[in-house]
């Protein structure tokens, strides 16, 4: 999914360039707190926040020296193919430097900014210098078959041979009849190899249509038949489309993914608007699903009302296929997308304790739904997302209203501290899907989104690292809330975990009508554990206000405690040393008496 371009402000000197950028571009800024005047969001730490940005996979245009991003960024670079581009401009504009992902689209935003700001684009990628063109990042709507060849046709090209254009020439180079490369634009497939780069312009839509539980496979197959009789590539296809009823079909879904494209949606009244335009219309369908045809509808709908069928529906036991095609490569895709809902875990709130994969899924969200502080915790993140603020005890009425706005075809993000599946909104998710609609669950529509889980740094593993190694062996995490279950079963839980000597981690400890579970708990684990057992008060973790406070265990008061602090009370084992840097509270597992072990049989 495509993220919009950042860009970064670091001081009043650059903030006119800046906001010249954002009005033409229409990207967001993101200024220095207290060194830029007006943003949209702001930052207290350039590194950090341009560090988060790239790790979400976020373009990054930074109005500074190139020193900075370079120095951010860093210690993440890994993989030159997935990082997202990076450019610095200088204060007055002169100068656009792509810093990184030059053939990720870095290279086409330095020349398209330079050029509105009349500057300079300094690409030093050699082939775009020499050639004018990256021949492994195509126009949009074209692709290539063949990018493994291209960095080998790049280098012959850039020894002043020439190249042979077969079809548009889609990067603007002469034609050479004696070219020692040729550069191919063609529909269908076609040989390739290190001197031919074969290009397909995507105008071609595949729709499809099958019965419930069409093995993967079956639907894959039919597709190539399809595709080979009517002599078009795979890489041709600018989507698959198909009935919104299908769209989480297994068969469909892995189509989509194994052929690279996006899927798209239509309904059934979309799709019976284009019965005129069927070759194959079908009383049967329009009785099953509301519309004449799915495959020729779903494939016309998606290319346009200028499209035709290039190949009319084939059919196997459980499926069918079209192909339309378009007059021009398709870039702006119709219908909708299935939908998806990202249950992101953002940890205690700090940055440096959020996941690459959390951030990512937020800035590629279309809106953020959630409580309205843990939103506020991701900050410059959630600049410019409509969002969707939730109080506390509403947490069923945030699920739901997550899913349905997915189940329309959005991308929505549902903001969750910690890790979203403990003590959080990830299991209400899938609770809300299990459920019949009758019975309060989501309608038929949320039910058909994708739901993506990101893991988020726990309270308990936060409070743990700052400890020491608490729960360095067998461990557990209660609840002491009595809002959802039962106090019995809490002090039956209890009372296990005491008896069986486990490191425990208490959650929601207490509240303002709630105190007296806390102090019960305290002493049921004083029947089995020795007065002296360390037990650790962690409030507020990874935020300013960070609070750590050790006691023993017969010495634990409950009005220390409040609704955010985690209790991790220690095992019989458990210790808690006086070091270098402080307190170090640690739970050995018995690698000393195994160690003693092997020696003794050694």
């Amino acid at each position: 999914m495509a993220v919009t371009p950042v860009i970064l402000c670091l001081n009043r000197a650059g903030e006119p360039l800046a906001h010249r950028l954002a009005a033409a571009f229409g990207w967001p800024v993101h200024g220095r707190a207290a060194r830029v005047d007006r943003a949209d969001a702001w930052f207290p730490d350039a590194l950090d926040h341009a560090r988060s940005l790239f790790a979400s996979g976020t373009p990054i245009v930074g109005v500074c020296a190139s020193g900075i991003l370079i120095r951010a960024v860093a210690p993440l670079l890994s993989d030159k193919r997935a990082e997202p581009p990076v450019l610095s401009v200088s204060d007055d504009g002169a100068v656009v430097v792509p810093l990184l992902g030059g053939h990720r689209g870095a290279n086409r935003l330095a020349r398209e900014i330079s050029t509105t700001l009349g500057g300079t684009a300094a690409v030093t990628t050699a082939g775009e210098v020499a050639l004018g063109a990256a021949l492994d990042e195509p126009p949009a709507g074209y692709r290539l078959a063949n990018p493994g060849d291209a960095k080998a046709a790049m280098a012959t090209l850039l020894s002043g041979v020439g190249a042979r254009i077969e079809g548009p020439a889609i990067f603007g180079l002469p034609h050479r009849e004696d070219g020692a490369v040729t550069l191919a634009v063609t529909d269908a497939p076609a040989d390739t190899g290190p001197a031919r780069l074969v290009y397909h312009p995507q105008r071609h839509v595949l729709g499809v249509g099958c019965a419930r539980g069409t093995p993967p496979e079956d639907l894959a197959a039919l597709v190539r038949e399809a595709l080979a009789e009517a002599g078009i590539a795979a890489g041709s296809l600018a989507c698959v489309a198909t009935l919104d009823l299908k769209a989480d079909e297994p068969a469909v879904i892995a189509l989509a993914r194994d052929l690279g494209v996006p899927l798209r949606v239509f309904t059934a009244a979309e799709l019976e608007a284009e019965t005129p335009r069927l070759e194959t219309p079908s009383d049967v369908v329009f009785a099953e699903v509301g519309c004449h045809g799915v495959s020729e509808g779903a494939a016309l709908a998606a290319a346009g009302p200028e499209a035709v069928l290039a190949l009319p529906k084939r059919k196997s036991a459980n499926a069918t296929a079209a192909l339309a095609r378009a007059p021009e490569p398709v870039t702006a895709l119709r219908g909708r997308a299935r939908g998806r809902l990202s249950i992101v875990g953002i940890g205690p709130g700090q940055a440096a304790w959020r996941t690459p994969e959390a951030s990512r899924l937020i800035a590629e969200a279309e809106e953020l739904v959630g409580y309205g502080l843990y939103i506020d915790l991701i900050g410059p993140l959630a600049a410019g997302k409509p969002r969707q603020d939730f109080p506390l005890g509403g947490e069923e009425a945030r699920c739901r209203h997550a899913l349905e706005r997915a189940g329309e075809g959005r991308d929505v993000a549902l903001i969750c501290s910690g890790d979203a599946g403990i003590y959080a909104m990830g299991a209400l998710v899938f609770e809300l899907l299990h459920r019949p609609e009758a019975e309060g669950g989501v309608s038929a529509a949320a039910r058909r989104v994708e739901v993506v889980s990101a893991p988020g740094i726990s309270a308990l593993q936060a409070a743990a690292a700052r400890a020491g190694a608490p729960l360095g062996h067998d461990f557990c995490a209660i609840s002491l809330s009595d809002l959802l279950t039962p106090r019995e079963d809490i002090v039956r839980r209890v009372r296990a975990a005491a008896e069986g000597d486990f490191v425990i981690a208490f959650y929601n400890p207490v509240s303002k009508r709630r105190r007296t579970l806390l102090a019960e708990a305290r002493d049921i684990l004083l029947q089995h554990r020795p007065a002296e057992t360390p037990v650790l008060l962690a409030s507020s973790l990874g935020r300013p206000e960070e609070r750590l406070v050790y006691r023993r265990l017969d010495a634990l008061q409950v009005d220390e405690v409040d609704m955010l602090t985690v209790v991790l009370v220690g095992s019989s084992q458990s210790r808690l040393a006086e070091l270098g840097e402080g307190p170090r509270m640690f739970t050995p597992r018995g690698y000393a008496r195994k160690i003693d072990g092997d020696l003794s049989h050694g």
